[in-house]
Order: C-alpha cells, then structure tokens, then sequence
C-alpha cells in the first residue's frame, strides 16, 4: 500500500504553529486519513524527510518563481540552479530584492505571476508578508532537493544503491479546493479573535462536502469520529489544510496510476515556474 501525505508546511514551524502532515492511503474513490502529524521545526522536517520510506506528498509551498521575475534579476533560468541560487540568499536579501523589483513596476502590477496562479487562485510565489510563501519555498524546496525527493516535471534525482525508497513531491494548494466548496467564506484564522462561529460552521461544511466527495476530484474523505473532531476543532485550519494537501496529492496519485504523466500536472508546465496541483 503506498502512502500518501498532505504538508502544511511553515517557514518557521514552532510548537505552536508546527508543520502538520496527514497521513493517509487509496482505497478506489476514498481517500482514507490515518493520522496526523506536527514537525515543531526546520530540523524536525529534515529529520522526517530522511526516514526511509516511500510516498507520494502534496506540499502547500511554491515550487517555483515566476519566469517574469527570474529573467528581470538576471538569475539561472534552469530550475534547480535557480533554486540553489535562491536558497544561497537570506531572507533579509530576498525581500529586499523583491521589494525594488515591486517598487520599479506600477501600481496594480507590482508582482510578478506564474502561469498557475490565475486558475488556482493562489498568492504569487514571490510575495514575502501575508502569507510569506517565498520564505515558504526558501525554506522548504531546497531542503526536498538535499533529501532526494522527486519534483515531477522539475527535478528527478540520482538515486544510489541504499538510497531512501522513492518519495515524490507535489506542489498542492488547500485554497483552490476550499474555495471550490465555501466560495468566498473563510474557515480559518491564527489570530484567537477571528475564530469565530462562522468559521467553524465553514469547517464544518468543507468536511461534509470531502466526506460527500462533493468537488471536482472524484474523491471522499474518510475519516473516524475522533479525526473530524479533531479538524472541526482547529481553529487555525492547519490541519484541515494538510487534509485538503492530502486530497490533492490523492488525485495526483490517481492520475499517475492511470497512465497520465507527472501525476496530472499539465505536459506544457513551465518547467521553471512548476505548477500547481489540480489546477
């Protein structure tokens, strides 16, 4: 039985705000959830990422940089030597890099967007606050790349004699599926203020509608009574949205084992700005 997992991933995991990872497998059309897990830090992920085991993950980090905003710096336009490159940088770097890059361009257009954030409806992969997700691929892409994970159309690595069992990683977004059920309604908030009535009640439909297999990728959610308890009750969201990372990574694996290459993500993909799972 191969494993799947969903990664919400933190560029600054703490006990408080962990990394979380759902476990779970195919069975036909079910996606069944096993567990949950937290990883507190940045050396937690990389010890996690060295066990031995084979998997196929949906990650919620970019795996790339708009192609736009790697031509105008003048960086390497081969993905792995952009993201050695990028991982090079500090964050203090990064953001100041990008901040002049925002400034020189006018209002309306400050960001530069890859090709999948239009249909996914996603943060642009440079934006450094609110959410950080280029810290997010600073922190994360380079510390698959170091584990020998495979990115499916961006990076197969080496494997030696005696190297870990193959782990591949998809770039997932819990937004997209989200949205795809409440609309505009949010489920989730870090700030205790904001965790309100509604968003509970949101929680409360999203996993109905997973549990129905009500969305576009064909597949229902099984969970015990303890797990939707647990989902309902996290106010932040985080782990509801390694669920919905798990989903993805499920529809992925379901692609691949019916013969579609890259586990469903497009053939013409940019193959330095990746793409997003299921968009």
């Amino acid at each position: 039985m191969l494993h799947l997992l969903g990664c919400d991933f933190s560029s600054s995991p703490t006990a408080r705000k962990p990394i979380v990872v759902a476990w779970g497998h195919l069975r036909g059309s079910v996606v069944v959830l096993e567990r949950l897990e937290s990883l507190t830090s940045l050396a937690a992920f990389v010890q996690w990422l060295a066990q031995p085991r084979a998997w196929v993950g949906g990650f919620d980090m970019p795996f790339g940089l708009p192609r736009e905003l790697v031509q105008a710096l003048d960086w390497p336009l081969e993905w792995e030597a952009c993201l050695r490159h990028y991982a090079s940088l500090s964050r203090d770097e990064i953001r100041a890099t990008f901040a002049a890059f925002c400034d020189a361009r006018p209002v309306g257009g400050k960001f530069a967007h890859r090709a999948c954030d239009i249909p996914a409806g996603s943060s642009p992969s440079m934006k450094w606050v609110n959410p950080p997700v280029a810290f997010m691929l600073h922190a994360g892409v380079p510390r698959l790349l170091d584990a020998g994970v495979e990115l499916p159309g961006l990076h197969t690595p080496r494997l030696s004699a005696g190297a870990p069992s193959r782990r591949v990683a998809l770039e997932a977004y819990p937004g997209l599926l989200a949205r795809e059920v409440l609309g505009r309604r949010s489920y989730k908030s870090d700030e205790r203020a904001k965790q309100t009535p509604e968003r509970l009640i949101a929680r409360k439909d999203l996993l109905n509608a997973l549990e129905l297999g009500q969305t576009r990728l064909g597949l229902r959610l099984k969970l015990s009574h303890s797990q939707r308890d647990t989902l309902v009750d996290d106010a932040s969201g985080d782990a509801l949205d390694a669920v919905l990372c798990l989903l993805q990574a499920a529809w992925g694996q379901q692609r691949h084992a019916q013969g579609a290459a890259r586990y469903g993500l497009p053939p013409d993909m940019d193959p330095l700005e990746g793409w997003i799972l299921s968009a």
